[in-house]
């Protein structure tokens, strides 16, 4: 439109946002850029700041924004940097508890000394193995050993003797084989056999019987203490083992303790040892009867099983304060577990099997959850809020508060907890929790919120520009151009829909950067440069745009009816924005409306076969709003109108199209026609205001594509809300199709605007005398809802 005589079209230097090239060249060239962690965000930079300082009990963070924003990249940077200076937690170890090994101990030590502690007492094991059993084949030992033998045989020779004499004189010889004693008659001097003793007479058997029986009796009361003396025996045999492994294992202790004098909880754990390691000792390395005795190998895990320390959680002294994400936060991830194996068919478990939780290795620092998975997972957020609360994170398995676990398991003592969780989630799930949770406020009483959109200044520009740089450098590019930047400033501002405002969805810089870097690879360039920029969203725009173009072609080929040339009456081209899968594209839509005497007021076809969603059919009822306020001031408001988005066979939603559909009734109610090169979009107020729409860029660029391939004449262009200039991002070729005077796009602030713009004729001014001025738009729309209220009402035309 334009020679039009009624509004002037914005310029094309209005249609682009003013980059401040100056400011990119400076930040291209400073280094310093490439240290950012955040663009803009101040607000939520200053939270974050405040919530990591602040060291009291509730004041962890929830991190509220969109996912895709780089919460997750900023937050965790500026908490590295953060913690870089800080120290690093205590090592926190499991030990044996010799009393009750249900129930392992808990060591709490210095940063990095449980991997100290862990080698020391290897290295005891090893110099046990050394030791023993050398130790029990020193000569010393030998000769106690034997002679604890030789007195246990002694006194057990001493009461067989005794019986042996007196057999001797009573003519019987006594057999000591194989620890069996048996008695013999002796008949001139020699024992007589079976066979010889069954020649005798009946009272010389009977005299033999009774003398061996009388000597079984004496041989009874003579071992009667014989138990005695075995158990006096290994008693001593006893005493002289502990003795030899205590001598042994003296000096290997006491070099321990002395290492370890200042800490009294090792030393608490060595002389717990002591007594423990003596008799494990005796029973493994110095018994030599054993069957299946044990080799080296089997003896040293056997030692570790029961004496080498488990680090749950080991630090290193240079390190800073941990940080830790975990990225799947189920029970046992978040408060760690105890694993089982299987012993001869049996389940089996000891403190070594204990393993850590992501809460135990951010002990002392800091844990990053994705707060929608901690809700989903069963048991998580009751334990995890439990632990804040009470500063102590216990070992526990939920499922056997509900029956389902019935094996033996451990329960090693808590461990003390001292870590801010930083939750990562939606807004709507932060006021979910604010509204059921009566603990979450309590708990969480600082609140990262993240701005969809930054504003551009100086500042962060500097901070776009390095964080561009960094991932560039990330992508294998040795740098990139100004004018690539400049583009991808461009691209940022367009993603965000305006012209002094970057978006923070910086996840879509960082893809186009990628995919860009693909075609520079091709093209063998070590550079990012803006021709690649170029290339690659062409071919993304391609990939994604087989749905445009279908929509597209069918309006080409005429099967959806679109026209951008001529005039019509109480049709309007209207613009939508439709949303398939990651893209989005506009695409203009015939609005018609009809108008006929009767009293059903405006119906909005689509709501009446449940296409249209509520802010759509909310749109349509304000056209009643606004025809009555505007028109029927001192006449009932009485007719019957339909209006339809015509060829639409889907759900419809919001309420921008409610300005072409207030163009179409009123078209058709004055039955004056219409532009058709022109397309329109806006919402409107009951008082006839024109409002801002989302989108206006896509569809703006939507009827281009459609009128370039029509061919431009000069007429064509778009009508927006005037609200909505702010938002123009549009592509280069729409730009240069402007500025050659091919395409024009017009501001409008009002209902009477877009009339005038729309149906080539005045709106009309209301007179002093509350009448419009005669032959206007507004005139005719008066004149015929009077006629038709007379008409309906029964009342006479004037």
């Amino acid at each position: 439109m334009k020679g039009s005589a009624y509004l002037t079209p914005l310029d094309a230097s209005a249609l682009t946002p003013k980059i401040n090239r100056r400011q990119i060249n400076q930040a291209l060239k400073d280094d310093e850029a490439l240290n950012t962690s955040f663009i803009g965000q101040e607000r939520a930079r200053e939270a974050l700041s405040f919530g990591l300082g602040v060291n009291a009990k509730g004041y962890n963070i929830y991190v509220m924004g969109e996912a895709a924003t780089g919460r997750f990249t900023l937050v965790k940077d500026h908490i590295e940097r953060h913690v870089s200076a800080l120290p690093p937690p205590e090592d926190w170890v499991y030990l044996n508890n010799f009393d009750e090994e249900r129930e392992p101990l808990l060591l709490r030590m210095a940063p990095g000394e449980g991997k100290t502690l862990v080698k020391d007492i290897s290295d005891l094991i090893d110099d046990l193995l050394d030791t023993f059993p050398a130790a029990f084949d020193n000569p010393g030992y030998q000769r106690q050993k034997s002679a604890i033998a030789r007195s246990f045989e002694r006194r057990y020779d001493e009461a067989i003797d005794a019986v042996e004499r007196y057999a001797q004189a009573h003519d019987v010889a006594l057999y000591d084989e194989s620890n069996s004693i048996t008695f013999a008659p002796i008949v001139n001097g020699k024992p007589v056999t079976d066979e010889e003793f069954a020649g005798f007479d009946d009272a010389k058997r009977k005299y033999f019987y009774d003398l061996i029986e009388e000597l079984e009796n004496r041989l009874t009361e003579s071992l009667i203490g014989l138990p005695v003396w075995k158990r006096e025996s290994s008693e001593k045999l006893r005493q002289l083992n502990k003795k030899t492994a205590e001598q042994g294992i003296r000096p290997l202790l006491k070099s321990l303790e002395h290492k370890y004098a200042d800490q009294l909880g090792v030393l608490k754990t060595l002389r717990r040892m002591r007594s423990h390691l003596v008799d494990t000792i005796v029973s493994l390395l110095a018994e030599e009867n054993k069957e299946d005795k044990p080799d080296e190998l089997d003896r040293r895990l056997y030692l570790e099983e029961l004496y080498l320390p488990n680090v749950l959680v080991g630090h290193h002294v240079e390190e800073g304060a941990p940080v830790i994400y975990e990225a799947n936060p189920t029970y046992q991830n978040l408060f760690g577990k105890i694993e089982y194996t299987n012993v001869h068919g049996s389940v089996y478990t000891n403190y070594r099997m204990i393993r850590p939780g992501a809460l135990h290795r951010a002990n002392g620092g800091y844990l990053l959850l994705d707060a929608d998975q901690v809700i989903e997972q069963p048991f998580v957020w009751d334990a995890l809020k439990l632990a804040i609360k009470s500063g102590s994170l216990k070992m526990d398995l939920p499922q056997q508060d509900v029956g389902m676990v019935n094996a033996i398991t451990l329960n090693p003592q808590p461990v003390d907890l001292n870590v801010k969780v930083i939750l990562l989630g939606s807004r709507d799930l932060y006021y979910t929790l604010q509204d059921y949770d009566d603990e979450f406020d309590e708990l969480f009483r600082v609140l990262v919120d993240f701005d969809y959109e930054i504003p551009v200044n100086r500042q962060s520009t500097f901070n776009f520009v390095g964080k561009v740089r960094h991932q560039v450098q990330e992508a294998g590019l040795k740098g990139i151009s100004s004018k690539a930047m400049q583009r991808l400033v461009e691209y940022s501002l367009r993603r965000a829909e305006h012209q002094e405002k970057f978006s923070a969805h910086f996840s879509e810089v960082i893809e186009l950067i990628q995919e860009a870097r693909y075609f520079a690879f091709q093209q063998q360039s070590s550079h990012l440069e803006l021709e690649h920029l170029e290339i690659a969203l062409s071919a993304k725009k391609r990939r994604t745009g087989r749905v445009s173009q279908a929509l597209l072609n069918d309006i080409k080929e005429g099967h959806v009816l679109i026209a951008t040339e001529g005039t019509a009456t109480g049709k309007v081209n209207g613009l939508t924005v439709l949303e398939v899968g990651g893209t989005a594209f506009g695409t203009p839509a015939r609005i018609t409306s009809t108008v006929y005497v009767g009293a059903s007021g405006v119906v909005d076809i689509e709501r009446e076969v449940e296409l249209g969603q509520p802010i759509h059919s909310k749109g349509v009822m304000l056209l009643t709003g606004y025809l009555g306020h505007k028109y029927a001031q001192h006449f009932p408001l009485t007719l019957s109108a339909n209006i339809a988005l015509e060829q639409s066979y889907g759900h419809i939603d919001g309420d921008s199209a409610s300005l072409a559909e207030l163009i179409a009734l009123i078209s058709a109610l004055t039955d004056l026609p219409v532009t058709q090169s022109l397309a329109v979009t806006g919402s409107i107020n009951q008082y006839g205001e024109v409002q801002a729409v989302g989108g206006v860029n896509e569809k703006i660029e939507g009827f281009f594509d459609l009128c370039q391939h029509r061919g431009l004449n000069g007429e064509q262009g778009v009508v927006i809300p005037k609200s909505n200039a702010i938002n123009l991002v549009l592509d280069k070729v729409v730009v240069d199709a402007v500025r050659k005077g091919l395409f024009s796009i017009y501001t409008v602030e009002t209902v009477d605007d877009a009339i005038t713009l729309l149906m080539q004729k005045e709106a009309g001014a209301m007179s002093s005398r509350g009448r419009y001025h005669k032959n206007s738009v507004n005139y005719h729309a008066v004149n015929r809802l009077y006629n038709i209220a007379l008409m309906v009402n029964g009342g006479e035309d004037e």
